[in-house]
């Protein structure tokens, strides 16, 4: 790549990142400013990912058929669209979408709003049957005075989703200022061609990588915890030449409940792994994922039809289609023992607040080093809301923050520790957990030990992997995670 392209191609990265600080200095929920749930990138004219800030990877995958879905309103030059439809290019309702037009294309954000209506506080309802039952939906369709005010009208806590939409909109004036500079520097012809090599030079190092491994079928299986059972995922991978093959021929029928997902999140959790196995360092565009082809059954779990549910598919079953293309893909090639495989989703909240984070867990460990402890895994890029910030917003107290000694696998290389989480309530308040790896532990790999499953808990008493239940002033919380796998036979330590 000459001079020119990189200096250009850095300075678009540059404008995606600044897009995602901009969002994070300027909202208001501890879910975006503290967790940092949100995603940022800048697309080409015709719809292509060109760069993206390094966020969350269930949001990034996503995003182009967001954008295909908006570029259908024809925007003009200042205006705005929104979506939180995971039908058209959304993910789950919470997580909203804007998408504005730049003079070479499109910025997009997403963030996840800590409320967006629904039946339960905080959008993370455990029993939802319906996506209506999930929160306001909203197909894509241009940002006006109105739209703001029926958005803001649907949610609890209106004031702090007015202020994290505004903090979206600025971050997206900021873009557009920043691609106006880029082509008065550079040239706009320059910027535009340049934005075509970038994208074709991602596409031609993952085909590169691809070409490498050795070329076969593969197949393996998982399954999501369901309320009524478990559920399984199949998959297929096949390798030939430059290109890579994931099929979920074989998977359960779309959900009753809400761990289904639209194939937009599925493609996503392909893309990630992939991504892992050719080129991790590869700064990220959507060239990067034209060698994948994903396909599944209409109307299946991992490619449901509206209006199933789908809150806990874009957390949970996002996660379990990771560690299953993962398991195919180790058929052929040396991958990670399983990492925590959920996102462990708690969402507390009442008329006057509503509270949501992930919690992380033990990543598996890899063949040459052992697994990290207490990070998020696979789909979930997000940090933990700070204790002294989470105590000053909400009326909660974080009882006991630590790692969960020894739930990581054995091995030669062991398993990540997950962690051990308390939160006591100092209101009543309504709880959701959405959760995985309670009932099937995550594997170890090449003779490693798994690591412990998860554990939920509501003052001692041990609760499903789905719940949404009351709490009282003064109950306690108490969320252990899963430990990673660990590598290899214990025997082969060094």
């Amino acid at each position: 790549m000459n001079v020119e392209l990189q200096v250009i191609g850095s300075a678009l990265r540059a404008i995606a990142e600044e897009m995602g600080a901009a969002l994070v200095r300027s909202a208001f929920s501890a879910n975006i400013k503290e967790r940092r749930d949100c995603s940022t990138a800048i697309f080409d004219e015709a719809g292509r990912m060109i760069a993206q800030a390094e966020h969350i990877p269930v949001h990034l995958g996503a995003m182009p058929d967001a954008v295909a879905a908006v570029m259908r309103l024809g925007l003009e030059p200042g205006e705005l669209a929104i979506l939180n439809d995971p039908y058209t290019g959304g993910t789950h309702l919470p997580d909203v979408t804007l998408v504005s037009r730049t003079a070479l294309g499109y910025a997009v954000s997403r963030a996840h709003h800590a409320d967006v209506g629904g039946m339960e506080p905080a959008s993370l309802p455990a029993f939802s049957r319906e996506l209506y039952q999930e929160g306001l939906v909203l197909p894509p369709v241009l940002l006006t005075r109105e739209v703001e005010e029926l958005f803001v009208a649907n949610a609890r806590n209106p004031d702090e989703r007015r202020g994290d939409l505004r903090a979206q909109i600025a971050a997206h004036r900021l873009a557009e200022r920043r691609i106006d500079e880029l082509c008065a520097r550079r040239g706009r012809e320059r910027v535009a061609a340049a934005m075509d090599e970038l994208y074709a030079y991602s596409e031609r190092m993952v085909r590169a990588a691809i070409a490498a491994l050795p070329d076969g079928r593969w197949e393996a299986e998982d399954v999501v915890e369901a309320l009524e059972g478990e559920l399984p995922i199949r998959c297929a991978v096949e390798v030939a030449g430059d290109e890579v093959r994931i099929d979920f021929a074989g998977t359960a029928p779309q959900h009753a409940g809400n761990l289904n997902c639209p194939l937009s999140v599925t493609r996503s959790a392909c893309f990630f792994v992939v991504r892992c196995l050719t080129e991790p360092d590869l700064p990220a565009s959507g060239g990067a994922f034209a060698p994948v082809a994903v396909t599944a059954p209409e109307g299946c779990l991992v490619n449901a039809r509206p209006p199933a549910a789908v809150v806990a598919g874009n957390t949970e079953t996002s996660s379990r289609i990771v560690d299953v293309v993962f398991r195919a893909f180790g058929e052929a090639l040396p991958v990670p023992a399983q990492g925590q495989g959920t996102m462990n989703n708690v969402a507390l909240g009442n008329g006057s607040f509503t509270y949501y984070e992930t919690i992380g867990g033990g990543q598996g460990a890899c063949p040459d080093a052992d697994g990290p402890s207490g990070v998020h895994v696979a789909m979930s890029n997000t940090l933990i809301t700070p204790v002294e910030a989470l105590e000053l917003a909400y009326p909660l107290r974080v009882e006991r923050w630590s790692l969960r000694a020894g739930s990581g696998g054995a091995g030669a290389r062991r398993g990540g520790d997950g962690v051990v989480r308390e939160l006591r309530v100092l209101e009543d308040c309504r709880l959701s957990v959405l959760a995985e790896r309670r009932a099937r532990a995550p594997r170890g790999a090449a003779g490693g030990g798994d690591g412990a499953p998860g554990r939920t808990l509501v003052n001692g008493e041990e609760q499903p992997a789905k719940v949404t239940r009351q709490l009282r002033a003064g109950d306690l919380l108490r969320i252990e995670t899963p430990g990673g796998g660990g590598f290899g036979a214990p025997s082969a330590a060094p």
